[in-house]
């Protein structure tokens, strides 16, 4: 069975979301956060970004759109629970977080806008 190579607009999406990554990360630097993975993969979820600043650690979720707006209102319930159960897995592998504060956060990136860093964006199920 042959797989058929991914749409010239699935690898620009593709490339636009790991500059996003990469400029979300940027961003969380310059704001004094360390990157602790990119991409971590568990569970059936992924985590864009796992950061730590002082006491807190926060899976990080990147949306890059169009407009702030419709990055804003793209984390949804479904891929919410996704990060939860690879932040689980993550956690698991790195036992000394569980006594970190633990927050989901998320990075909106639009063109031609500064990045907007929301701390606290969506709740995490941990247990």
């Amino acid at each position: 069975m042959k797989t058929r190579p991914p749409s010239a607009a699935r690898r620009q999406a593709h490339l636009f979301g790991l500059r996003a990554e990469a400029l979300a990360a940027l961003l969380l630097r310059v704001k004094g956060y360390r990157v602790l993975s990119r991409r971590f993969s568990a569970a059936g979820g992924e985590i864009d970004l796992v950061v730590r600043r002082g006491a807190t650690v926060a899976f990080v979720e990147v949306k890059a759109r169009d407009d702030l707006d419709a990055a804003a209102s793209a984390i949804l319930a479904i891929k919410r629970r996704r990060i939860s159960r690879a932040a689980r897995v993550w956690l698991a592998r790195n036992p000394w977080a569980a006594q970190a504060t633990l927050r989901g956060d998320a990075v909106f990136i639009a063109p031609g806008r500064l990045p907007r860093h929301l701390a606290a964006a969506y709740s995490l199920d941990l247990d």
